[in-house]
């Protein structure tokens, strides 16, 4: 090669980079240019679709386009999900989860997308603790209480919970495991089913999100006796967590958050992470949320990447501490 030839070479290398640059510059300026899609990967009505339609609102404000809610429900959340992780990686899609994205690894044997890689992460939505509740009957007023009756009563004491691999019943195995108690373990087909089962006292207690159980918890029919969250919410102010109620490290609560397909653009990441912020330091949006029990967080990509893989890894121990095998 003639030695004039490298210094063009060279030349058209900068350009190429400069182009490259200037293009992103220009893409961060004006994306979006038309609506985005949010795949909520449950049917309509449920905690994951009521957060998404409070913050959405508000994020299209800022984004100057609508985010469109699409449900696409089934399969315990992997029809949506398998549907978000092969949408183009333009940032006109986007994926909000619930605790089903870090609990479907240790449940599911062959998954149709990788929960880490398949996805680039955007934050933490929201963050909602578990609660839980035993029948007025059970004659338990605090944790301490119910593990004792349940290492004098192996495998009497049972719970329900919204089905094989939901959090309730992995957060009771984790209870079991970390409290040395054995309970019998009942699932249903829904969250719904299995709280009205442990209202009419067919079943002694349950771990649950706490929206799906605070109301009946203050009416009385159920006695809430522990929270799951690292601290105490503020929809139940008088009520200990679990750490505090003599169970060091149980924390569990379900992380509802933002991804986008994997390889979308940083700058689209940046916007969408903005107009989240913003929306979540609205004080209706705010008050809303707490009315569902759920606290606003707005991390960064690199911590909610980082939540949601030591998620995954806990409950992958919890499920095969229990010997329940992925199906």
């Amino acid at each position: 090669m003639k030695s004039t030839a490298i210094p063009r070479l060279c030349r058209a290398i900068v350009l190429l980079v400069l182009a490259g640059t200037a293009f992103s510059t220009v893409q961060a300026q004006t994306y979006p240019v038309k609506p985005v899609r949010m795949i909520v990967p449950f049917a309509p009505g449920g905690n994951t679709d009521i957060i998404a339609r409070i913050v959405a609102p508000d994020m299209s404000k800022v984004l100057g386009q609508q985010i469109i809610i699409d449900n696409r429900g089934g399969a315990g959340s992997m029809i949506g999900t398998d549907a978000a992780a092969k949408s183009p990686p333009d940032g006109y899609t986007l994926l909000m989860v619930s605790a089903a994205h870090v609990i479907n690894p240790a449940m599911v044997k062959s998954l149709p997308f990788d929960p880490v890689r398949s996805f680039a992460a955007i934050s933490m939505v929201a963050d909602v603790p578990s609660a839980l509740v035993v029948h007025p009957s059970l004659p338990v007023r605090t944790v301490k209480d119910l593990i004792a009756l349940a290492k004098a009563n192996p495998g009497r004491l049972n719970y329900s919970s919204a089905g094989r691999g939901s959090i309730g019943h992995l957060s009771a195995e984790l209870l079991g495991s970390m409290a040395n108690i054995k309970m019998t373990h009942v699932p249903y087909k829904g969250a719904g089913p299995a709280v009205v089962d442990a209202m009419a006292g067919h079943v002694d207690l349950l771990i649950s999100s706490m929206p799906a159980v605070i109301g009946f918890s203050r009416s009385g029919k159920l006695r809430m006796i522990a929270q799951g969250g690292e601290k105490r919410s503020s929809a139940a102010p008088d009520v200990p967590t679990m750490i505090e109620a003599g169970v060091p490290g149980f924390v569990v609560s379900a992380g509802f958050g933002l991804f986008a397909p994997a390889g979308t653009p940083r700058p689209a990441i940046d916007r969408v992470l903005a107009a989240l912020k913003s929306a979540l330091a609205d004080s209706a949006v705010r008050k809303n949320l707490s009315s569902q029990g759920a606290g606003p967080v707005g991390s960064t990509p690199e911590e909610y990447a980082a939540f949601t893989k030591s998620e995954i890894d806990k409950w992958i121990k919890v499920a095969r501490a229990a010997g329940i095998q992925p199906e």
